[in-house]
């Protein structure tokens, strides 16, 4: 008999799963059916790619890899502008907005994530308020953006997507203001001091940032039914476009319904095996992947999210080869996904940053005693052209000295970095093993001391001579 597969959710996790599958279809004996239901009208679309299509790299269109028809072409029931309603985990079935039941052998729930929106902006109907989570309002913020008139932007949010809006409003020419709580920049990603050097180089980029916990949106006033300015504590600040990125909340509401457990971080909770939890069992065919689950961290070991899409990527293989293996009959044989160490690289407006492991605050919560090292040092030859500095901060144990974390900023050699430091953490990597451990030279391409050797000694309170 055909294994019957339904994922609903057409991100980053849904499209990798189905992907996976239809890579593996022809090895079911009986046959395999693929089913994806999505909202949006769109094929696959990479939606780590809409900001850089904001700043005016390239098309908005460019970023949907493939269209519906590509995976209609290869027999795959892929509906679009569809949508489920209910999910009957007892019955193996979900329940279509049109009424339509669609039975299932394994089910994936990719619903990923939604908009985290202040209720004085809910409640205005201006032209011109906008939130940023998929290529909707990507084309809704850049029709804006090229609007005549259009010249002072605002954005609520100063995490990864605020700052990614206010890149794009400053490579357009737009005065733009970034509204937030302190103590600075994206504190999941980055301690203080780091935040501190980001803030510093989107200033130099025209970007004002008002960073206030006393202070939050007092008013949002508008003309002819198109926002004009927002209000912050007694001043108003002119905005002809405003975009919300207080963060994504997983996008867990279907889930619920169907009594499917949601942990501490209001994602969907799931086993090593991806398989959700429903009571006090984990459910053998249904699954869940992306943005609406909940990971654990590899280093304080609780419950947090990683709306990451190479998170959504790996998690997509496990799910793929549980599928599979269930199919064959080789429970036994189960992949398992990882505690996360949320391993990010971003470019804001021409500087990159990167992030891998905890924060200060985050292992401070956790109980942890740290040590740390901070250096800036140049990613080549002084002499050699294109030497571009790099500051890196690196975070250990205080009792084992493992590395535990690190972030750092500059113009080159930053997501190279990141693989790197996240192999060390996962390999147990201590500080003075990094400090003793042998790099390659090339003055057009490496320092003879990297930065990582520098950061490291400061940690351990050496001091260095060269």
């Amino acid at each position: 008999m055909t294994e019957e597969v339904v994922i609903i959710g057409g991100g980053i996790g849904g499209i990798y799963v189905l992907r996976n599958l239809l890579a593996k279809k022809d090895a079911v004996k009986d046959g395999l059916h693929l089913a994806l239901i999505k909202r949006e009208k769109s094929g696959w679309v990479s939606t780590c790619g809409l900001p850089f299509a904001l700043r005016g790299w390239y098309e908005i269109d460019r970023t949907e890899i493939n269209k519906p028809q590509f995976f209609l072409d290869q027999g795959v029931d892929f509906r679009t502008e569809s949508e489920v309603t209910k999910i009957n985990v007892g019955g193996n079935s979900v329940t279509l907005k049109t009424g339509e039941v669609l039975k299932y052998d394994y089910l994936v729930i990719a619903t990923g994530r939604k908009p985290a929106v202040p209720a004085i902006v809910e409640k205005t109907k201006l032209e011109g308020v906008y939130t940023f989570n998929d290529e909707d309002d990507a084309r809704k913020i850049e029709a804006a953006m090229n609007s005549e008139g259009v010249k002072n932007a605002f954005v609520y949010g100063h995490g990864i997507g605020g700052i990614q809006i206010a890149s794009a409003f400053s490579a357009r020419g737009l005065k733009t203001t970034v509204f937030g709580r302190p103590p600075s920049l994206i504190p999941t990603r980055l301690d203080p001091d780091m935040g501190d050097m980001l803030k510093e180089w989107m200033e130099k980029k025209g970007v004002r940032f008002i960073l206030d916990r006393k202070k939050g949106i007092t008013g949002i006033k508008g003309d002819g039914g198109r926002v004009k300015s927002v209000v912050i504590g007694e001043e108003e600040i002119p905005a002809d476009i405003v975009v919300i990125s207080m963060g994504k909340r997983p996008n867990v509401s279907l889930a619920k319904e169907a009594g499917i457990e949601i942990g501490v971080s209001r994602g969907i909770m799931v086993d090593s095996a991806m398989h959700v939890k429903k009571g006090r069992r984990y459910i053998n065919n249904v699954y869940s992947v992306g943005d609406c689950v909940e990971v654990i961290d590899e280093i304080t070991h609780r419950p947090r999210l990683n709306q990451a899409a190479s998170t959504a990527v790996v998690q997509a293989k496990v799910v793929t080869d549980n599928i599979f293996s269930d199919i064959r009959g080789q429970p036994g044989m189960y992949s398992s996904y990882e505690p996360s160490l949320a391993p990010t690289a971003i470019d804001f407006a021409g500087l990159l940053m990167g992030s891998v492991g905890v924060t200060s605050e985050a292992v401070a919560r956790a109980g942890l005693k740290t040590i740390s090292g901070k250096a800036t040092k140049l990613t080549k030859a002084r002499y050699f052209p294109g030497a571009k500095p790099l500051t890196l901060k690196l975070i250990f144990d205080a009792y084992t000295k493992k590395l535990i974390g690190a972030q750092m900023l500059g113009e080159a050699t930053v997501a190279e970095r990141v693989n790197e430091l996240a192999v060390a953490i996962y390999a147990g990597i201590t500080a003075e093993e990094i400090r003793n451990m042998e790099r390659c030279y090339d003055p057009s391409l490496a320092l003879l001391i990297d930065v990582t050797i520098d950061a490291a000694e400061e940690a351990m309170g050496i001091t260095a001579v060269y």
